[in-house]
């Protein structure tokens, strides 16, 4: 591992060489890109840098301590070091795996999310709205661009379905374990008697493809147009903005209504599909890889219940890593990233172990 590290540090140090060279100064793709990749180095250059003094530290500690030379308080301190020394080491090192972990190329990524009632009615409905809120509550924190690309809204302010488009660094990376059955538990504001009621909706967090990764061909799409429904003014059932698309050889489904321009709508109607087709390429190749896709880290299979929202406890609970927070009300208001933290930490421990 060693030698890898500092293979890693001489590659930093050649792209800081290359910083102060007039030839890279003066051509800005060549010094955008040795920017780029300084700043990616940077994090693990100076772990290593951390961890090569450790080794250092451990070096001297153990030549003080063997030779005969000095008082015995001296080798006392250096018994004393090596003791934390040798505590610290295990926890760096994996410190230092878990960033050589080979990253998933998609996680710089905008993201495609996907928010549908499930059981439960208007109070899944309700819920989902909740759901969209957080996410996008999140979104603000982070100073992402959260674009909507179609919703159904209900009479009562849910919302039966919600997509929308994500756009900023690292949203992917971030999002890609929300994936999954969400329920939630509480009183509804309708129900008399004051009975507990559990609803649930599904959470889809789409990479956003690019043409680059998947070809969709213009045969393959059957494309309809229809006049949009809810609010947007006087244009509304006047004109024919709303599309519909169908990709034929997979039977993927896609609308959008939200763009009073029909380009407009089909364009983002193409980006959620490209989006859902190449999701399902890469679903196929994961089940060719493993037979067994429990095994597979992050699958974000929707049909597993990963987190309950149990509003009279005030708690929330994800259950794929028995995480428990009452804090509910921080969560909902889009304070996700203790959850987010650990989910990213837990799946790379994982990681680690299948190494």
């Amino acid at each position: 591992m060693l030698e890898k590290l500092l293979t890693i540090e001489d590659k930093y140090e050649q792209v800081i060489g290359a910083l102060s060279n007039p030839e890279v100064l003066s051509n800005a793709q060549e010094y955008q890109k040795c920017s780029k990749e300084q700043s990616d180095l940077e994090p693990i250059v100076g772990k290593i840098r951390e961890y090569k003094k450790l080794l250092s530290d451990m070096e001297g500690a153990d030549e003080l301590i063997r030779s005969g030379d000095g008082d015995g308080e001296m080798k006392a301190l250096a018994l004393e070091e090596m003791d934390e020394l040798r505590k610290r080491r295990p926890l760096l090192e994996d410190e230092l795996k878990l960033m050589l972990l080979p990253k998933d190329p998609r996680d710089d990524r905008n993201v495609i999310l996907e928010i549908r009632a499930g059981t439960g009615g208007e109070e899944a409905a309700l819920f989902g709205a909740a759901l969209f809120r957080m996410y996008s509550k999140y979104a603000e924190t982070r100073r992402w661009k959260i674009e909507l690309i179609d919703s159904s809204p209900t009479g009562l302010g849910g919302l039966k379905e919600v997509i929308a488009n994500i756009t900023g660094k690292g949203a992917y990376s971030k999002l890609k374990y929300e994936s999954g059955v969400h329920r939630v538990q509480r009183v509804p504001a309708t129900e008399a008697s004051g009975r507990i009621h559990t609803s649930a909706a599904t959470v889809a967090v789409l990479p956003e493809a690019q043409e680059v990764d998947i070809k969709i061909e213009e045969k393959d799409l059957r494309i309809d147009t229809f006049c949009s429904s809810g609010a947007g003014g006087q244009s509304v059932n006047t004109t024919y903005s709303a599309v519909r698309m169908v990709h034929i050889p997979t039977g993927v489904v896609v609308q959008c209504q939200d763009e009073r321009s029909q380009l407009k709508n089909r364009e983002k109607a193409l980006k959620v599909l490209r989006s859902r087709v190449l999701e399902l390429e890469m679903e196929k190749k994961d089940k060719e890889r493993a037979a067994d896709r429990k095994t597979q880290v992050g699958s974000g299979d929707r049909s597993e219940r990963i987190r309950t929202y149990n509003y009279p406890q005030n708690r929330v609970t994800d259950h794929r890593i028995g995480l428990t927070l009452h804090k509910l009300e921080q969560v909902l208001e889009g304070n996700l990233d203790e959850v987010i933290d650990a989910l990213n930490t837990h799946y790379q421990s994982e990681r680690l172990k299948d190494l």
